[in-house]
């Protein structure tokens, strides 16, 4: 459950980095990476301890992965709604039930 939390916590940072820029066009290029870069950084501060501990609970770095990408599309699909202001489509269902599938092959039957 940790994983799972720092996960969440990390990717939020992480969407606001690489995304939340787009509400902003106007803003320089150079200033936009450097404040990503530094909101990238507290995103790190979250994703490898979260990494860290749910390797040390066993997860394999295969099972870690694919359950950042399950988190990363819930995140976004919140995001884009919210922050984006774009619609939430049939697609985002679709991406999350083949990434659902994707996690069941990384999770089930796991010893």
């Amino acid at each position: 459950m940790t994983t799972l939390a720092l996960l969440i916590c990390s990717n939020l940072f992480m969407t606001v980095a690489w995304y939340g820029h787009l509400k902003f066009p106007d803003a320089r290029l150079w200033l936009v990476v450097l404040a990503s870069w530094g909101i990238a950084f507290v995103e790190y501060c979250f994703a490898v301890p979260a990494n860290r501990i749910g390797h040390a609970q066993g997860l394999s770095g295969g099972q870690l992965k694919i359950m950042q990408e399950c988190v990363t599309l819930a995140v976004f699909a919140v995001f884009a709604t919210l922050v984006l202001k774009e619609p939430l489509t049939w697609r985002y269902l679709g991406a999350g039930a083949c990434l659902a599938g994707a996690a069941a092959f990384m999770f089930v039957g796991r010893h």
